[in-house]
């Protein structure tokens, strides 16, 4: 049985969503933010990290295996399903949905989560939170670009890759940064949110304000 130990409005949510487009059975349990947005303590009990998504895989015979880290828990899932949602060995497409499943992570979250904490911290932080932003926008344009030509960021055909760059995605619309300058993160952004998988995952995992900004 897989459970998801889910944090509402944060990177779990693309765990539901994966599992929803798998067809993949799955338990969720929800945790609430605390008022300064941290995880609340009793994840820790799960993990050590204390923090979402957390997958557990719990097999016949007893075996546990505990997973973070988002990636990690998709490519997990592919695993799973027989290499659903991964493009076949061979091709090019294969090579866009390595480079976009780590991108996500690896690239435009810190960059983007580097803007919104000093833009909380008044004068100063906002200043600097203006600098960093032509780090973000050299990472918009390229998602832009890619998109521009194909309909997903690993070929013709939904992936995993499409998955993990839901979140930094959707979290730079809710901030303003994808506008009309922006069509085709805006057409892609309106294109999973229409994916009946997508929205279900909405219903199980509750409020998620990033998705209502498309």
């Amino acid at each position: 049985m897989l459970i998801v130990h889910h944090l509402n409005n944060s990177r779990s949510q693309r765990i539901l969503w994966m599992l929803e487009e798998l067809g993949l059975e799955y338990e969720i349990r929800t945790y609430k933010r605390n008022r300064d947005m941290s995880a609340p303590a009793e994840m820790k009990r799960v993990h050590p990290l204390g923090k979402s998504p957390i997958l557990e895989d719990r097999k016949p015979g007893g075996d546990v295996t505990v997973l973070v880290e988002t990636g990690a828990i998709c490519e997990y899932l592919v695993g799973k399903a027989g290499g659903r949602l991964r493009p076949p060995d061979g091709g090019q497409d294969l090579l866009f949905y390595r480079q976009f499943l780590h991108s996500a992570e690896g690239s435009v979250m810190p960059v983007l989560f580097t803007m919104l904490v000093l833009s909380k911290v008044p004068i100063v932080g906002r200043v600097m939170a203006r600098r960093v932003r032509p780090m973000l926008d050299i990472h918009l344009d390229y998602a832009e670009g890619e998109l521009a030509a194909r309909s997903w960021f690993a070929g013709n055909e939904i992936s995993a890759a499409d998955i993990m760059m839901s979140f930094p995605l959707e979290a730079a619309q809710s901030r303003g940064l994808v506008g009309e300058e922006r069509p085709n993160i805006k057409r892609w952004l309106q294109q999973i949110h229409a994916r009946p998988a997508y929205k279900r995952a909405l219903a199980r995992g509750g409020p998620y304000s990033f998705a209502e900004q498309s």
